[in-house]
């Protein structure tokens, strides 16, 4: 199995499924134009995407871990690239929702397959998943460029479907080269830690990152459907200036995955870091909903995108499968059935709240978010500190490297003390300075238990220390008396 081959595909399908997400909102207009209905008809076409989820994640989640992951991963890249060639010249209503219905199960086939794909290939701390929001905003940055350029152009607006359709067949002859893990792999530290819980803990938290599964999806849905429209109805910006904040928002998510995916492998813990980024991600939107400034708007766009959307979905569901490592695919599907909930849910509930306001719809993003904040915080406070073999052993490298900085640093001084030694002729061992170190460890462990450990670790570090200093010495003596019998020599 080449890991990197593998997952260079699976990362590509979701550079694809991030033009999927917005590529609809984002020919609103263009596609109320082509269809020749309101602007509300084509949001609730949208929501037959979150209906073809509903269908299929639970069920795809647990076939997937009966029957492989490949398979799934098959089936979604196959749907999406019907979506794309058929969205781009539909002209029935009926029609482009079926098809929204098959992005839908695209998208639930491709997490069925691909999340634990990841944890199966041996992802730390489930940062390969973070990874995954990272392509997925990249296809979010780039396609409302592409719109833009082709609405300056005036050109048709189905181009944007053909460029993911493309780069699906590519992908399709690529990831089928490839050799998948063996599924429901079960890591026992990972197991124990779960087992850990009590019962009304686990149900507790379980309950807790299933809403978040819904409040996470509905928090970026919403935002990247009305944002556009929000800020130039109701904000009066300009059309360039409102898909500048959708891109700033998805390169805000770019840099949110990046950042999250060095957090986590330097051993951050994952609750920590969800519930700080929702909290933040809440402020950001009540700066983006009421601010009428352009430069605010902007910075704010950019940490909503770097908090909300900066792969903090990942993380919750890596620390919902940490609960139930051994059925990782059925896990995945709930997970996503209420992501797919929210997809189905939203556009229909802003649609409505449109029609009295863009600002009531966009508006009721802040209601989302609260509730997203509030569930990651019961979700935290069930699960407790975060111990596992995994994070505890990241936690020990983290002290190792500075331990062995410190040691360089200590037989750097232990040289210049060695040439001193030399210079003023005093032996290598000096018993009563090694009994001070010790005594003075001793006195400054702050655990008794530890002391005669820590001695005996101090004095395995004077030991060496001292062959250190006796193996210099020995070769700067030979280095001195191979030169004075040169220059012996030379004097003969």
């Amino acid at each position: 199995m080449h890991k990197r081959a593998l997952s260079l595909s699976l990362y590509l399908n979701y550079f694809v499924h991030g033009i999927g997400l917005i590529i609809l909102t984002q020919n609103m207009q263009a596609l109320s134009q082509h269809w020749q209905t309101p602007i509300a008809t084509v949001s609730y076409v949208v929501s037959g995407i979150g209906m073809g989820r509903l269908f299929a994640y639970f069920l795809f989640g647990k076939l997937s871990d009966r029957y492989g992951r490949k398979l799934f991963i098959n089936i979604g890249m196959l749907s999406y690239l019907v979506f794309f060639l058929g969205m781009a010249v539909v002209t029935n209503i009926q029609v482009a929702y079926a098809l929204a219905i098959l992005a839908g199960i695209a998208n639930s086939a491709l997490d069925s397959g691909t999340y634990t794909t990841f944890i199966e290939m041996g992802g730390r701390q489930g940062s390969a998943n973070v990874l995954i929001k990272a392509f997925m905003s990249a296809g979010e940055f780039i396609l409302p460029l592409l719109i833009a350029s082709l609405e300056t152009t005036r050109q048709w607006y189905g181009w944007s479907f053909m460029l993911a359709a493309v780069v699906l067949i590519v992908n399709v002859v690529l990831l089928n080269r490839q050799k998948f893990p063996v599924r429901n792999q079960v890591d026992a530290s990972a197991q124990a830690a779960g087992q850990q819980l009590s019962k009304a803990r686990r149900w507790l938290a379980s309950a807790s990152l299933a809403g978040y599964g819904y409040t996470s999806m509905a928090v970026m849905i919403l935002y990247t459907q009305w944002i556009s429209l929000f800020v130039t109805s109701e904000l009066n910006y300009s059309r360039v200036l409102a898909h500048l904040l959708l891109s700033l928002y998805s390169i805000g998510s770019i840099t949110g995955v990046l950042v999250t995916f060095w957090l986590l492998h330097r051993g951050a813990a994952e609750n920590k870091v969800l519930l700080t980024m929702n909290l933040s991600s809440l402020v950001a939107l009540l700066v983006v909903c009421y601010t009428s400034w352009p430069w605010l708007s902007i910075v704010a766009s950019f940490v909503f995108g770097f908090t909300a959307a900066g792969g903090m979905m990942q993380v919750g569901l890596n620390l919902f499968i940490r609960l139930y490592p051994q059925a990782k695919g059925t896990v995945t599907g709930v997970f996503f059935t209420f992501g797919s909930i929210a997809a189905f849910t939203i556009p229909l509930i802003t649609g409505w709240l449109s029609k009295q306001s863009i600002g009531a719809a966009m508006r009721f993003d802040l209601v989302i978010g609260l509730a997203g904040v509030a569930l990651v915080a019961l979700a935290v406070w069930a699960l407790g500190p975060t111990k596992s073999l995994a994070h505890e052993r990241q936690h020990i490298n983290q002290i190792d490297q500075q331990i062995v900085r410190l040691l360089n640093q200590r037989f750097d001084t232990v040289t210049t003390i060695g040439d001193l030694k030399q210079a003023e002729q005093l032996p290598v061992l000096d018993q009563q300075r090694e009994d001070r170190v010790l005594d003075q460890v001793a006195q400054k462990s702050q655990t008794a238990a530890h002391t005669p450990y820590l001695q005996a670790i101090y004095q395995a570090i004077m030991l060496n220390s001292r062959a250190y200093q006796s193996a210099r010495q020995t070769t700067t003596t030979m280095t001195t008396s191979t030169t004075q019998h040169k220059e012996e020599l030379t004097h003969d």
